[in-house]
């Protein structure tokens, strides 16, 4: 069998020599035809193809990475705590439908996760530095974000997930977009058509773009249904800091009927929360979520939520990067607007009576 040692050992390396014996060519036309460069007839190229896969090679990607000045790796940073990122369903779903599209290629992703902004930039520089990566996806995107403009200056090819708010000389940075603020209209609409006056936003750092998109979603649909947009409680997505808000909300003189979470992580601690004050969900309090992570599915009612395919984002987004790298051109995605998802956490508030620890 090729590739094994004359005494059955372990498996050797198939190289592209091994390829031309078996072909009957020269080495330099195997290495022609596996990199599909011009300059070999049709018939010799997929003699090379056909002895390539009967001996199983494989490319060497340290080798092609020294000749094509390429790492073969894309990067993503995520600055906030471990224990944030470890709970956030977001991140493992992205990262899947980012490898889902790296595996054609045998890209492969290098993830870390830093615990604050200078440390992301210090990260970027050193992977410019090193050549550890070919390309970035950027997270997390903040108002005035200086980071676009940062992987100018550093020659780094990037993605965006969503669309910075201002205008950037970097000629390798594209955007994956999602509308997430349709879906915050429709779940707020919902709830006011439902007969919600005092709706309330449990939401992320306010620094984040999205976050920002979702606020304000939220308040001129109130604002548009002559209703005060004033219970908005900014939190850093924890499922943690999302029971802090819900107990501080409920605890209010006159509670809200109904909160909107700006994830599902957040809304079903508030859920919990809403419980063990001896609240019904959706009678005494309605609650909705953004994500639809698996487990909204599943909560105790299910769980009203807002859809974004994050597996999908992940996949359009390192197809953006991928030719970015390839071509130096970076080119904008606007995926299908996030859309609500109707389920058993919504419903028409009863009438005012006094709420367990209130004050």
């Amino acid at each position: 069998m090729a590739g094994r040692g004359e005494h059955g050992g372990a498996a050797r390396r198939v190289t592209i020599a091994d390829v031309a014996r078996e072909a009957g060519v020269s080495p330099g036309a195997v290495s022609f035809a596996l990199n599909n460069r011009p300059g070999v007839a049709d018939a010799t190229r997929r003699r090379v193809l056909d002895a390539a896969a009967e001996l199983g090679w494989r490319p060497n990607h340290r080798a092609r990475a020294l000749s094509h000045q390429s790492s073969f790796t894309l990067g993503l940073v995520v600055a906030r705590p471990t224990t944030t990122v470890g709970a956030d369903p977001f991140f493992p779903a992205f990262v899947a439908g980012v490898t889902a599209a790296l595996q054609p290629s045998e890209q492969s992703l290098t993830f870390t996760v830093v615990p604050d902004h200078d440390a992301e930039i210090e990260t970027y520089r050193r992977f410019a530095a090193e050549k550890r990566v070919d390309g970035v996806f950027l997270t997390d995107l903040r108002v005035h974000d200086p980071r676009p403009a940062l992987m100018a200056e550093l020659g780094l090819p990037a993605v965006t997930l969503g669309r910075p708010d201002r205008t950037s000389s970097a000629g390798r940075v594209g955007a994956v977009s999602v509308d997430d603020s349709a879906g915050m209209r429709e779940v707020v609409r919902t709830l006011v058509d439902a007969g919600h006056h005092r709706i309330a936003h449990v939401t992320g750092p306010a620094e984040f773009l999205h976050v920002r998109s979702r606020r304000e979603a939220w308040e001129a649909t109130l604002t548009a249904a002559g209703l005060a947009a004033d219970l908005l409680v900014h939190t850093d997505f924890s499922a943690g800091e999302g029971a802090g808000a819900t107990d501080r909300l409920l605890s209010r003189r006159v509670p809200p009927t109904a909160i909107t979470y700006a994830n599902d992580v957040m809304a079903m601690a508030g859920l919990a929360v809403a419980q063990r004050r001896g609240l019904a969900v959706p009678t005494d309090l309605s609650i909705t979520g953004f994500d639809d992570v698996e487990l909204a599915h599943y909560a105790n009612p299910p769980l009203t939520t807002v859809r974004t395919d994050v597996a999908g984002w992940g996949t359009a987004a390192a197809h953006a990067l991928l030719a970015a790298v390839a071509d130096a051109t970076a080119r904008d995605v606007d995926l299908p607007p996030a859309r609500m998802i109707a389920r058993a956490s919504v419903a028409p508030p009863t009438p005012a009576r006094p709420r367990k620890g209130t004050s």
